[in-house]
């Protein structure tokens, strides 16, 4: 179909000066609504990885990519656990850890709250919770100390800086003459941390684990053992080849299960998001048709000499095709440029516009990621490309076939 006659006639038809402007300006606006389409999908979805990225690593930097526990919530012999699965593949580190739930107490404030025991030296190698610290110090969390860091939004819920005291109220009671009360523990607040998110950062409270242990009528025993892998992604099947050698009194939990609908939002949305956007490339691509219609009119007459040359349907066809192709293709060529370099620069973009304008866009007391981070994914520029490029074509095929339609007697009936 695509004979070079037909190339050679498309091309020159796309060069030459037209008789008439308005073609030319449609042709001009069609292909820079391709290219401001593929560029606004590009950098759209490149912002959209970005924050789901950074939301990734700060939940990571505080959950573990998995974790084993028992049955009963509790292990009694976690360094034994620990020397079994060292040599796994994909194993980084593993940390024990003791976790439940309490309230804490400060004058008439009372928030619960999840308290996690840590080994202070041990747990550096599966979270990054020691590079949060705002107050205080992570290695302050000793033994015996009953010391206690507190989130940022938890702290100033309760009023309390490091260096107060707060009472630890845990679910367990204990029986007395006057009846059975709860358990109380004035504990030190030796530190706050800043994760960046409302969820922790309002109900995270960090001990040291063997105080955990004691306060949870658990001594000696941890709730299980942190994991950290060496791919986040490939978390599910890492975890059912590490349990496949463990006894079944073990179980195992990954994050993409602990956060899968916070998770699959992120998806459903970056995809919604995607189909809005493509419809503004579908708008720009279906420009083209409008051009070519009006192309097609214009060139009534040299299609009916072309046609009396010999010139089939089909060539008369590949003829404007070309045309609405090279639209499409430049129009896509030019978004990825444009797209693939706004993408690569957006933070440094926004950060001089903020500068010139003297506006924050996020700010940091509003908006727990301030900047506008931005992670760029080859695959997702070549589907937009790809999709950009199918849509120009398919919007050349109806207006193609219209020229290929025409009857040379009537349109040269009144040349």
């Amino acid at each position: 179909m695509f004979k070079p006659l037909s190339v050679y006639i498309g091309l020159r038809y796309t060069r030459a000066k037209r008789r008439n402007h308005f073609i030319s300006f449609i042709s001009l606006t069609s292909m820079f609504g391709v290219a401001l389409g593929v560029a606004a999908l590009i950098t759209v979805l490149s912002v959209m990885n970005g924050f789901e990225k950074e939301l990734r690593e700060r939940i990571l930097g505080m959950t573990s990519h998995a974790f084993i526990t028992s049955n009963y919530n509790a292990l009694s012999d976690w360094q034994s656990l620990q020397t079994q699965i060292e040599n796994q593949p994909h194993l980084v580190d593993s940390a024990p850890f003791v976790e439940g739930q309490a309230m804490l107490s400060q004058g008439n404030r009372v928030r619960g709250t999840l308290i996690r025991g840590v080994d202070p030296q041990l747990e550096p190698r599966v979270s990054t919770i020691g590079d949060k610290i705002i107050q205080g110090r992570f290695d302050q969390l000793q033994p015996g100390s009953f010391g206690i860091i507190l989130g940022h939004d938890l702290a100033r819920a309760m009023g309390v800086q490091a260096g107060d005291k707060i009472t630890l109220i845990t679910p367990h009671v204990s029986p007395t003459p006057a009846g059975v009360i709860p358990r109380l523990k004035r504990l030190n607040v030796v530190g706050i941390f800043e994760i960046g998110m409302y969820e922790y950062d309002s109900a995270l409270a960090i001990m040291n684990i063997e105080d955990a242990a004691k306060l949870f009528r658990i001594p000696n025993q941890v709730t299980g053992l942190r994991l950290k892998l060496d791919d986040v992604f490939q978390a599910p099947r890492i975890t059912r080849d590490i349990m496949v050698n463990l006894s079944p009194e073990y179980r195992a939990v990954d994050w993409t299960f602990q956060h899968a609908n916070f998770f699959r939002a992120l998806k459903t949305e970056k995809t919604v998001m995607f189909v809005i956007l493509l419809l503004i490339v579908a708008v720009a691509a279906f420009n083209i048709v409008s051009t070519l219609i009006m192309m097609v009119t214009d060139k009534q007459a040299d299609i009916a000499i072309l046609r009396t040359l010999g010139m089939t349907p089909g060539d008369v066809m590949a003829v404007f095709m070309v045309q609405g192709v090279l639209i499409g293709l430049f129009g896509t060529l030019l978004g990825i440029i444009g797209g693939v370099s706004l993408a690569l620069n957006v933070e440094s973009i926004i950060a001089s516009l903020e500068s010139l304008l003297g506006y924050q866009f996020l700010p940091a007391d509003v908006y727990y990621i301030s900047s506008l981070p931005s992670d760029l994914h080859w695959n997702d520029v070549t589907i937009i490309g790809i999709t950009a490029f199918v849509l120009s074509l398919i919007s050349t095929i109806y207006p193609s076939w219209r020229a290929a339609q025409t009857r040379p007697a009537e349109a040269l009936r009144y040349d």
